[in-house]
C-alpha cells in the first residue's frame, strides 16, 4: 500500500511539474543568468543578439511593418572585426528574456559609447548598409512591430538606456561596473548596488456614466486624444495619485475608481503605466483644463468613442473624424476598449 501511494505521489507531483515547467523552469533559468556571469556568457555563446544604434533599434521593413532581425555571437563577432572593433564590446549586452528551449536574447547598443572598450561608436550609415537594415526610432516603429518584438525591443531599449545614463556611482562619483547580464551595476569602491528602475505613472479614464473625458497635450500627433495621465508623487497611494491629476488637469474630483490593467512604457523615459477607470457625479461634471497640463479636454459619448475604436488605423487616421485614439499597443487604447466594451466601467461600485 505505502509503495503504490509512493508512486501516485510521484506520478501526481511530475504531471504537476509538467504544468508548471515551462514557465517555472525559464523564470529560474533568466534568474540564474541575471545572477551568475559566467552562466550568462555561456549563453550568450548560443544566444541570438539585437542591435541597437543610439538607442535606436536595427529594423527591417515590409509593407507597413517592421521585423527585428537577430543575429548569432559569431555573426556579432565577425561584424565587430570588420569595422576593426575589440569583440570585448559584447560585454555592453543586456539580457533582456528567453526562449522556452532557453535560448538567451541580449540587447547592444553599437552607437553608444562603449563602457568595455576603448573604442568609439561605430558609424550608422555603414552599419545598415552591412546589415541591410535601419535603425529606426522606437516611438516611430514600436505600433508597427508585432507584440513579442516590441516588448523586448521596448526592455531592451530601457536598459540600454539606464546603464548609459548611470556609470557612475552617485555617492563615490566611481564608474560603476554591469554585471554580465545587465540587471544590475556596482561601485567597486563602496560596493553599492543599483538596479534599474520604472516611474510609476497613473493612467485614468473618466466616466460620468454615459460619457468618457479624454484629453491631449500639445505634444500628441495632431487629432489624438487620450486619457489622463501623470507621475505618482513621492509618499502617495495609487488612490490619491488619480485623484490629484484629475483634480489637477481638469478641475474635477473623483468618486470612485477601479485598477485595471498596467504596462511598461518606455516613452520618453521607463515608466510603469497603471490604467484605472474613475467615475465622477453626474452632476459635477464641468471641465476646467490646466492649460500648463493639457492642450484640450472633453467629453465624448459611447458612440463616438465606439466609432473612434473601429476606424482607428494610424495611416489612415487623417481621413476620418475630428479624433482619434492611442494604437492598440497602448495600454490607453486597451482602458478606452474596456470602457466602450463593459458598461460596468462607467458604473463602478461604491
Amino acid at each position: 500500500m505505502s509503495l503504490y501511494c509512493g508512486i501516485a505521489c510521484r506520478r501526481k507531483s511530475f504531471w504537476y511539474f509538467r504544468l508548471l515547467s515551462t514557465y517555472v523552469t525559464k523564470t529560474r533559468y533568466l534568474f540564474e543568468l541575471k545572477e551568475d556571469d559566467d552562466a550568462c556568457k555561456k549563453a550568450q555563446q548560443t544566444g541570438a543578439f539585437y542591435l541597437f544604434h543610439s538607442l535606436a533599434p536595427l529594423l527591417q521593413k515590409s509593407g507597413h511593418q517592421y521585423q527585428a532581425p537577430r543575429h548569432s555571437l559569431l555573426e556579432l563577432e565577425s561584424l565587430l572585426a570588420k569595422f576593426g572593433q575589440d569583440i570585448q564590446r559584447i560585454e555592453d549586452s543586456v539580457l533582456i528574456g528567453c526562449s522556452e528551449q532557453h535560448e538567451a536574447w541580449f540587447a547592444l547598443d553599437l552607437g553608444l559609447n562603449s563602457s568595455s572598450s576603448i573604442n568609439a561608436s561605430l558609424q550608422k550609415p555603414e552599419m545598415e548598409t552591412e546589415l541591410k537594415g535601419s535603425f529606426t526610432e522606437l516611438r516611430k516603429a514600436v505600433f508597427q512591430l508585432n507584440t513579442k518584438d516590441a516588448s523586448l525591443l521596448t526592455t531592451a531599449q530601457a536598459l540600454l538606456r539606464w546603464h548609459d545614463a548611470h556609470q557612475f556611482c552617485s555617492r563615490s562619483g566611481q564608474p560603476t561596473k554591469k554585471n554580465m547580464a545587465g540587471s544590475k551595476r556596482v561601485c567597486p569602491s563602496n560596493k553599492i548596488i543599483y538596479y534599474p528602475q520604472m516611474a510609476p505613472v497613473v493612467i485614468t479614464l473618466v466616466s460620468d456614466g454615459t460619457r468618457c473625458l479624454l484629453a491631449r497635450q500639445s505634444s500628441f500627433p495632431k487629432g489624438m486624444y487620450s486619457a489622463l495621465a501623470g507621475f505618482c508623487d513621492i509618499g502617495e497611494s495609487l488612490e490619491e495619485a488619480v485623484r490629484r491629476e484629475v483634480a489637477e488637469e481638469v478641475g474635477l474630483e473623483v468618486e470612485r475608481l477601479q485598477y485595471s490593467a498596467s504596462q511598461h512604457w518606455p516613452f520618453p523615459n521607463s515608466s510603469l503605466m497603471i490604467a484605472c477607470h474613475a467615475t465622477v457625479h453626474p452632476g459635477q461634471t464641468e471641465i476646467q483644463v490646466n492649460l500648463k497640463e493639457l492642450e484640450a479636454a472633453g467629453w465624448f459619448s459611447h458612440d463616438e468613442v465606439a466609432t473612434a475604436l473601429r476606424k482607428n488605423n494610424p495611416y489612415t487616421q487623417q481621413q476620418y473624424g475630428t479624433f482619434w485614439l492611442p494604437p492598440k499597443l497602448a495600454i490607453a487604447h486597451q482602458l478606452i476598449k474596456e470602457w466602450v466594451e463593459k458598461p460596468s466601467c462607467s458604473t463602478l461600485p461604491a
